[in-house]
């Protein structure tokens, strides 16, 4: 270039190269160290040659910022300024490192501003340092920020809020309450015991021919209730037919039984019974062509209890409750007899038992419906206890809530049906009648006992589960079989069958011993046992009800069979199989 190049021992020049070098090479670590690193140089130039033809590094130092060579030699080493939105992933920090060249003097890198993660707009790039040669900035890249879209609602199977909290306060509050009664009672009863006088020998008499056959009573009502489940879920298609037609012959042999008595107490007992048996008769002719699809829901229903052995064990646990709490009960009302206004006390504690007692089947069936539940629509193997743990605790206020609605709602539909049937011209009863059907339609869609599955499987509220479950069933077109399902009477019947055993049992004995409490224990005994038997018989009614809704959720789930259901709605569809729904909406002559 001009320079004269002056003449130097080889062993020198190497000397002073090597020294260069580290010192090139201690600024580069710094500098790849304040940046972290991340920043590939371009490959260095190939060595001088050593000889004649090697070049003096002082010499080259001196070239002016301008020159051509210079320019050359810094723009195979020059290293891009890092972007703060450009920085290299951590995987990709792995790269080979380059050597530094050591005709290139650096100049300390600037310092780097860390950029902020929640500025909007984009940061500039950092101005370098004022040096000698001044490399052309990089053009500026801006950031943009993507839009945030709406994520849709995530349906969570393990929430954790409590449903139905005021049905909840007012359910805790009634225990509470309850429980104080019961014991105020007992000690009423040990007073009155302990007393000499009349009462005395009243609770005496209560003691010894009162007490031991409502004890009977109830493990008779366990014992009959384990009968029915076993045998409803070994022999389903015989149960279904014993259950509609034994209810009718052990109700009228109750009633007859009765009668036989010859006592006014007992003969207006008898009279209810046998025209309850005579309205139980009506129904299993009407249902009869009902009975095969029935079985056939029943059969493929039950068929998921066999995956879960401990699937009772709610059940045991419960009814053993109940059989603590009914003796506590039962001394409870012998104590009454010493309180002020022993008829008003016995009632309110005859419907705080059935309050609590339905309670206690709606834990087992909020269990048992999400165990089955979530084995339809996830596949999973549920724990029953965490689940019977979750019922007491998550969804105990809906199934307080359902106990109070759902017997009410069953009852309407007894009366809407009965009324569906009545045919004439009385302007009144079918006003009535079409003031009752809209009562109806409102009630169905805020309140049935389908709720307890999405209750027990989503966590949702009574009301909401109704309206969501109902919703379900009318996008698939099954309300008209969910209207006609007769598992709910079946259920029912068998709690009629052990009451009606119970009576036969306890009538005959309490006869023998003491003939003027035939008529009380006769009904007491009848009482138990349908409550007691309700609570075992909440297994495969929960079956049923989970098989419907999750089949109305998911019909194309591999575990439900395809033909049951749908051959079902071809038939109503195409008026080859008639039936007689629960009605929701007014009869055509009556609309305006």
């Amino acid at each position: 270039m001009g320079a004269v190049e002056p003449v130097v021992d080889e062993e020198n020049g190497e000397k002073e190269t090597k020294m260069r070098d580290e010192e090139e090479r201690d600024v580069e670590k710094g500098e790849m160290d304040s940046q972290q690193r991340g920043f590939q140089s371009q490959p260095p130039p190939p060595p001088a040659e050593t000889g004649g033809e090697n070049f003096h590094m002082s010499r080259m130092q001196r070239l002016s910022a301008t020159n051509p060579l210079r320019l050359v030699m810094n723009a195979g080493t020059r290293v891009a300024s890092p972007s703060p939105y450009n920085a290299p992933a951590p995987a990709q920090h792995r790269q080979h490192r380059s050597f530094p060249n050591p005709f290139h003097h650096r100049h300390p890198p600037a310092p780097v501003p860390a950029p902020s993660q929640h500025l909007p707009y984009p940061v500039p790039a950092p101005v370098p340092a004022p040096s000698q040669h001044q490399p052309s900035p990089a053009p500026s890249q801006t950031r943009s920020t993507p839009a945030v879209t709406p994520q849709p609602s995530v349906i969570t199977l393990n929430s954790r809020s409590y449903t139905n909290k005021f049905s909840l306060f007012l359910f805790l509050v009634h225990m509470i309450g309850a429980i104080g009664l019961v014991c105020f009672l007992v000690f009423k009863g040990i007073q009155g015991l302990l007393e000499a006088g009349e009462a005395q020998r009243k609770e005496k008499r209560l003691l010894k021919f009162f007490l031991p056959q409502v004890e009977v009573a109830s493990l008779l009502s366990i014992t009959l209730a384990f009968t029915w489940q076993k045998a409803m879920r070994m022999w389903p298609t015989f149960m279904v037919h014993f259950v509609l037609w034994g209810s009718f012959i052990f109700t009228l042999a109750a009633g007859i039984l009765l009668i036989c008595f010859q006592r006014p107490s007992t003969d207006g007992v008898g009279v209810v019974l046998i025209m309850f048996a005579i309205g139980n008769g009506l129904y299993s002719c009407w249902v009869t062509p009902r009975i095969k699809f029935c079985t056939k829901i029943l059969i493929k229903s039950l068929e998921p209890v066999s995956k879960f052995g401990d699937l009772n064990r709610p059940t045991y646990l419960t009814l053993a409750a109940g059989f603590l709490w009914m003796s506590m009960w039962i001394l409870a009302v012998i104590g009454a007899i010493n309180f002020y206004f022993p008829p008003l006390v016995i009632i309110g504690l005859v419907l705080s038992m059935a309050w609590v007692t339905e309670v206690m089947r709606n834990v087992v069936n909020l269990t048992v419906s999400r165990v089955i539940g979530l084995y339809y629509l996830r596949g999973m193997q549920s724990s029953t206890q965490f689940c019977f743990q979750r019922a007491l605790s998550v969804n105990l206020g809906s199934a307080c809530l359902g106990s109070l609605f759902v017997p009410t709602i069953e009852v309407l539909r007894v009366v809407a049906r009965a009324l569906n049937l009545l045919e004439g011209e009385d302007e009144f009863m079918f006003c009535c009648a079409h003031c009752g059907l809209k009562i109806m339609d409102s009630i169905f869609k805020r309140g049935n006992g389908w709720a307890y599955v999405q209750i027990a499987t989503y966590g949702k509220s009574f009301v909401k589960a109704s309206q969501d479950t109902w919703e379900l069933f009318d996008k698939r077109e099954m309300e008209t079989i969910v209207d006609s399902d007769m598992t709910s009477a079946i259920c029912f019947l068998a709690g009629v069958c052990s009451g009606s055993i119970c009576v036969i049992v306890i009538g005959a004995w309490t006869f023998t011993v003491y003939p003027n409490f035939t008529a009380t224990l006769s009904l007491l005994s009848a009482y138990v046992g349908y409550l007691l038997t309700r609570i075992a018989m909440a297994l495969p009614h929960a079956c049923v009800s989970s098989y419907y809704v999750c089949y109305a959720e998911n019909p194309d789930n591999r575990l439900f069979d395809k033909t049951i259901i749908q051959d079902r709605l071809n038939l109503i569809k195409t008026k080859r199989d008639v039936i007689v729904p629960t009605p929701r909406s007014v009869p055509s002559r009556f609309a305006r």
